[in-house]
């Protein structure tokens, strides 16, 4: 490990118990503007989750403290009841084909945290899955609490254990096999996450409208890479914030998202094409195994600066 890492190892990661939150309170009400926060979900038929997830957010950090100012969940076009738990929750739900429709929806994770800096205001915004189960709201203030307290911080992820059924820390099967060896070899100074897929994380909303986006799973890995060129390693920071429980993707799920993040990395590192964008796997049918073949998504979005819309509304 780079000496440069070991040192920021010391600097940029904390726990979440670091900054109680009174702590953080007392930081946003000093300030005379008062930093604002946005939490974002992003959601795909997730209502056997996202109900709790909204729940514990508002009434730990909007009701019992005035932390979080806005909680959206963006819906990606679930069939089931997600949106409707959401609402019922307390969350403000918006359809991610209502936001910005000049621009037709593409299918994908990355594509709704983008549009979601058009429908939120907060000047920081933290991002949190909705297939979590066992929800802290840690994993919100631990996130945010570095870029309140500390204004050369402008990007926080969330570090955890990721258990893989009983056993403890076998989850982040694509961090481990496919992001950790991508990152360790061509971006040495990001070695120091330990999640660097993780779906928790803070940033500054005047960073990430600077940021293109990945469409799909690659978003993660794109922002943080794109955020280290940006603002540079002692910008960003990590805080423990203990367990992370959540759905885990089948196999051909987790190679097909393996594939977006490699081609994520391929355009970072030569602004390259792949001869063949796409991924074939294999399953087993009656009269054997039926190859099944899967565009790798190989979309970005631009920064939301470059969006006329955005610029409108907050030149307003």
């Amino acid at each position: 490990m780079l000496e440069e890492v070991e040192r920021w190892l010391t600097r940029r990661s904390w726990s979440s118990g670091d900054r109680p939150l009174n702590r953080l309170t007392d930081a946003q009400d000093a300030d005379p503007h008062r930093t604002s926060v946005s939490v974002v979900l992003p959601a795909l038929n997730e209502e056997a989750t996202v109900g709790a997830i909204v729940a514990t957010i508002r009434r730990e950090l909007m009701e019992k403290v005035r932390l979080v100012d806005e909680l959206v969940v963006i819906d990606s076009g679930s069939t089931d009841a997600t949106a409707a738990v959401a609402r019922a929750a307390g969350a403000r739900v918006v359809h991610r084909d209502a936001i910005l429709p000049r621009v037709p929806a593409l299918p994908g994770k990355g594509e709704v945290l983008w549009r979601s800096l058009l429908v939120t205001s907060g000047e920081i915004v933290c991002f949190v899955d909705a297939d979590l189960r066992d929800f802290s709201a840690d994993f919100v203030s631990g996130t945010v609490g570095p870029l309140l307290t500390d204004p050369g911080v402008q990007f926080v992820k969330a570090m955890y254990d990721r258990p893989l059924g009983n056993a403890a820390g076998q989850g982040g099967r694509v961090t481990e096999l496919v992001a950790r060896p991508l990152l360790n070899l061509h971006w040495p100074q990001l070695a120091g996450f330990v999640q660097p897929l993780g779906g928790e994380y803070a940033v500054r909303r005047s960073l990430l409208e600077r940021l293109p986006f990945p469409v799909g799973y690659g978003v993660e890995l794109g922002l943080l890479v794109d955020a280290l060129h940006t603002v540079g390693l002692d910008a960003l920071g990590q805080v423990d914030v203990g367990v992370r429980v959540h759905r885990h993707q089948d196999g051909q799920a987790l190679g097909r998202m393996a594939a977006a993040i490699y081609r994520t990395a391929q355009l970072r590192l030569s602004r390259g094409h792949l001869v063949r964008p796409a991924l074939t796997q294999f399953e087993r049918g009656e009269d054997g195994f039926v190859p099944r073949t899967h565009a790798v998504d190989t979309e970005e979005r631009p920064p939301m600066r470059e969006i006329a819309e955005y610029a409108e509304r907050h030149a307003a």
